[in-house]
């Protein structure tokens, strides 16, 4: 039996509709239609009230949600309970993300996430393995004793996930260039982050087919007169990605204006950073040993810093609509469609159109999330 979406504002590849039926068979999108076709009378109606129906979010930087903090629980009940934070507020696809950790808790990771996708879990499109590669001097909150060169069983360990995606974060100038190879022919998917390297060394980097930058701006050499950074080759490239993180504290909205006039567009999209918090009644919780704290939005260690975000995406959605002045269409793309087309999903991700996963957002005029579906599966958010 199909169902019929009718009566939604609908954001379509060409834009804004509010004239089509949805026809969803199974988990995916059967056709965009007139709510006269035959198709309809068939099949079964689910009326929109005249909400807004945005493609699925997918937030490819998620390191915990409901209280759980997916490095202390890197299990199939960790992910769940961190699926089910976000979907409240409008994500439909995530990598659970894996700070900087021993080799044992990334191998427990990756075969949680591998057995979250083989059970379908809904909305677990991979895992994102940020760290322990990274450079000292720019490891933000991720600890340092972590921190290490790959020797090769780790390479293939990173790169040992079955099904979905594997993203990882690293700095380029700790990694040997036969690492970073390796990395990619096994289907890696790399980004910049957490580094202190130079403009050259990221050139090389980008390349030798890294394929974004990690929260740009954050933990990242800056632009500056005569060393253009990470930063200043992250908003030069043309083909690279950048995730950003909109929650008005990481990054100044100003920063963010410039990359999106540098960047074609399309290749900047918002990823949360989130922490246990979203989605949970406490606003504290603990990261290798310290008591992680959040005031006024904020979520910092102990000595000050900035412990990743405690917003859910519908919250990035509407900073980037109130803070950096973009149309609701451009912003849910950012949040959807250019997402999964870094994760190489783009023809079965991220846009409602035919073909494509019946993944979508519900929302109201205030972009408050009624309800989620994924995979055709509808839930109303509580």
């Amino acid at each position: 039996m199909s169902t019929a979406l009718l009566n939604g504002k609908v954001l379509t590849e060409e834009g804004w509709r509010e004239d089509l039926a949805v026809l969803v068979e199974d988990a995916c999108i059967a056709a965009l239609c007139s709510a006269s076709d035959p198709r309809v009378a068939k099949a079964e109606h689910r009326d929109l009230k005249g909400m807004t129906l945005l493609p699925g979010f997918i937030d490819c930087q998620v390191n915990g949600g409901g209280g759980v903090l997916f490095n202390t629980t890197p299990s199939v009940t960790g992910i769940r309970a961190i699926a089910s934070a976000h979907r409240r507020y409008g994500t439909t696809g995530l990598l659970p993300t894996l700070i900087s950790d021993s080799v044992e808790v990334m191998r427990q990771a990756i075969t949680a996430v591998d057995a979250a996708i083989a059970e379908a879990l809904p909305g677990v499109l991979g895992i994102h393995i940020e760290g322990p590669y990274l450079a000292p001097a720019r490891k933000g909150v991720h600890q340092e004793s972590s921190l290490r060169l790959p020797d090769a069983s780790e390479i293939a360990l990173s790169a040992s996930l079955k099904q979905g995606r594997t993203l990882m974060t690293l700095a380029p100038e700790q990694v040997p260039p036969e690492a970073v190879r390796a990395l990619l022919d096994r289907g890696v998917i790399l980004a910049v982050g957490h580094t202190a390297g130079d403009y050259d060394a990221i050139r090389k980097a980008l390349d030798a087919g890294v394929r974004g930058f990690t929260h740009l701006y954050n933990a990242m050499t800056p632009l500056q007169t005569r060393e253009p950074g990470a930063v200043g080759a992250a908003l030069e490239d043309r083909k690279s990605w950048c995730g950003i993180i909109a929650d008005g504290h990481h990054v100044h909205p100003a920063n963010l204006k410039v990359a999106l006039a540098a960047k074609p567009r399309g290749k900047v999209f918002l990823v949360t950073d989130a922490m246990p918090p979203v989605g949970a009644a406490d606003s504290s919780f603990v990261l290798n040993g310290e008591t992680i704290t959040v005031k006024d939005g904020v979520a910092r260690s102990p000595d000050g810093v900035l412990a990743g975000s405690v917003i859910g995406m519908i919250n990035a959605v509407k900073n980037c609509v109130g803070l950096l002045g973009l149309p609701l269409d451009e912003a849910a793309r950012m949040a959807a469609t250019y997402p999964a087309d870094f994760l190489g999903l783009s023809k079965t991700h991220g846009r409602i159109a035919t073909g494509y996963r019946a993944d979508f957002t519900l929302v109201d005029d205030g972009l408050k999330v009624h309800e989620t579906c994924i995979g055709g599966q509808w839930e109303q958010t509580p």
